[in-house]
């Protein structure tokens, strides 16, 4: 008990020292809950061993919280749907356009070159 104590302690921390956050803050609540559920888990099926289903509740929680952070910041293959996330908006027009990547020129979104 005393190391998973130790563990989620760990985790914890590790969560408040970050630059975005989402994803470590996810990895640490999902390690928390995780490890909470496998030791009741753990302790209530089987042969009664809570330290190990809350280090196995811990890794699986873990994973699935960073994965849920990830995802919140729109890495994680989130939002791959896009096709073109790069316009630009000319005020003086009032109309947005995008480089073409391939010929290197400046498009409004109908097809017209841009000035």
């Amino acid at each position: 008990m005393r190391n998973l104590l130790i563990a989620a302690s760990a985790m914890m921390l590790a969560g408040a020292c970050t630059q975005t956050g989402n994803v470590e803050r996810g990895a640490a609540g999902g390690a928390l809950l995780g490890g909470i559920a496998g030791a009741v888990i753990g302790n209530n099926v089987g042969d009664g061993d809570a330290e190990s289903g809350a280090l196995i509740g811990a890794a699986i929680g873990g994973i699935g919280g960073a994965y849920a952070g990830c995802v919140r910041d729109g890495g994680c293959g989130a939002g791959q749907d896009r096709v073109n996330t790069r316009e630009f908006y000319d005020q003086r027009s009032g109309r947005y356009y995008f480089r073409d990547a391939q010929s290197g020129r400046y498009y409004y979104e109908n097809g017209q070159p841009y000035p």
